[in-house]
């Protein structure tokens, strides 16, 4: 289906190209007056062109017909089942939570088995039966860690598990953005381009009126110089737009593969947003940005207990039998090892002083970048007012006033009364007015995608939820079946 719809895409594509070829050489005007059977030909041969591509055509509308528009909220679904930022969060969450569960256990204990006071010369040299002090000793050591270290060390584990779901909070939120920019992009590329074509079409006609004019003596040779003109900036624009639309689609690619080909459908209300510029302090508290560097703040100052907890050793406990020659009694050794902490103010004390400059740091930084986030976005909300002010001034005065403009100035030509010149004057007008509004709009757009997607959405979360609990499973299952292979 992806290979006929591109297929087709690429035909229709043609079509548009080949016609614009042939508008442009309608346009050479010496041939036309001179030789009138060849125009005549010419129209045969642009008919038959077009009946034979009337199958493309139709074969391109039923494949359109049978896809599902492509809506922005489907667009940053598939754009979260597809990110392998969102599954490089998951992993780093399920490692983050295998390494909570060791931090909390205390260390294996060490077994020991050696050969003591052999003899290596004489007349008993390398026997272990006759001499009294060969033993031959088997032990076991544990080292007896403190319950509040290992209390410390879980709950930094602990911490890092919250900061690993921080982040990937960070990273639906770059996806669900970028990925509506993309499709923001895409659709008001293709606006841009349907409001170029509407135009262009308009000024074929002006160049045919207006060289039909200058044959019968009514109009003049410059009047058909400046509306072939404004038909050629026109066709340059479309190409342009025909561009953009190219580029905007390929971007959107990268988040939705082939759905980009897809129609779009469903225009986003980009006229409300769920920050207010008045409480951006507290609803920013939320914001994933601010809630990692809050975990990581919390993360550090886990990270100076566990530190504090380091200033006091932990002891060691050993056990070892040992077996003599038959003529001799066996033993029993048991020790207890404790470290002497004889430089605390060099090693242990220079530790603890580091992180918690770490975690003041962290502190810092969070304060500074939730006043650096507001500033920002309060810029942006203001932003996204102007631009929503200023679409709607077009929409209400400037776009009504340039359409009148340019209606009034055509009635006044064919009236006798106004030039082309006034009249290509007038539609140019009113196209930038139109254009200018769609810019506005799409400006507008981008900067509501930004602001209204700072927290992840619900439905785009669970859906990244369920998967990485699929992918979770998938990998302790896998991690299962390969457990007699590991050393």
């Amino acid at each position: 289906m992806g290979s006929l719809t591109d297929f087709t895409s690429n035909s229709v594509r043609l079509m548009n190209r080949s016609a614009l070829l042939l508008v442009g050489q309608s346009r050479r005007p010496a041939r036309w007056c001179l030789f009138p059977g060849a125009r005549l030909r010419y129209r045969a041969r642009t008919l038959a062109l077009s009946a034979a591509l009337l199958p493309v055509l139709a074969l391109a509308s039923a494949v359109r017909a049978d896809e599902p528009p492509l809506t922005l909220a489907e667009a940053q679904r598939l754009a979260t089942l597809r990110s392998k930022q969102v599954e490089a969060s998951d992993l780093g969450i399920s490692a983050s939570k295998d390494l909570a569960v060791a931090a909390a256990e205390r260390p294996d204990p060490v077994a020991k088995v050696g050969l003591e006071n052999l003899p290596i010369d004489g007349a008993e040299r390398f026997s272990v039966q006759r001499d009294f002090m060969t033993m031959r000793s088997v032990g076991i050591m544990q080292e007896l860690t403190r319950p509040t270290k290992l209390r410390a060390r879980a709950a930094e584990s602990q911490q890092a598990v919250r900061l690993a779901e921080a982040q990937k909070a960070q990273a639906l939120v770059a996806v669900q953005r970028d990925s509506a920019l993309a499709w923001l992009d895409r659709y008001y590329a293709q606006a841009t381009e349907q409001t170029v074509l509407q135009q262009l079409q308009a000024a074929r006609l002006e160049v045919t009126a207006a060289e039909a004019a200058y044959r019968g003596g009514r109009g003049t040779a410059a009047d058909v110089l400046a509306a072939r003109g404004t038909l050629a900036e026109l066709e340059d624009l479309a190409a342009d737009a025909s561009r953009g639309v190219s580029s905007s689609k390929i971007a959107l690619v990268r988040w939705v593969g082939d759905a980009a080909g897809r129609p779009l459908a469903g225009q986003p209300a980009i006229d409300t947003i769920p920050l207010h510029k008045h409480t951006l302090d507290s609803q920013l508290a939320e914001h994933p940005e601010m809630l990692a560097l809050e975990r990581r703040e919390e993360l550090a100052r886990a990270e100076a207990e566990v530190a504090r907890a380091d200033r006091h050793p932990d002891w060691s406990v050993e056990l070892v039998y040992s077996q003599r020659g038959s003529g001799y009694s066996n033993m029993v050794t048991l020790q207890l090892t404790v470290p002497l902490e004889i430089r605390r103010a060099s090693r242990q004390d220079p530790k603890l002083a580091a992180t918690l400059a770490e975690a003041s740091r962290a502190k810092a930084e969070r304060e500074d970048m939730l006043r650096a986030h507001a500033a920002e976005i309060g810029a942006m909300i203001e932003a996204w007012d102007s631009a929503r002010e200023r679409r709607e001034r077009y929409r209400s005065y400037i776009i009504p006033l340039a359409a009148d403009r340019s209606a009034a100035t055509r009635a006044a030509y064919h009236g006798g009364k106004a030039s082309l010149s006034d009249l290509l004057l007038a539609q140019r007008a009113e196209i930038e007015a139109r254009l200018k509004a769609l810019q506005l709009e799409a400006s507008a757009a981008r900067l509501w995608a930004q602001l209204a997607f700072l927290n992840p959405t619900p439905a785009t979360a669970e859906a990244a939820t369920a998967e990485a609990a699929t992918a979770e499973a998938a990998t302790a299952t896998s991690v299962g079946s390969d457990r007699g292979e590991l050393p």
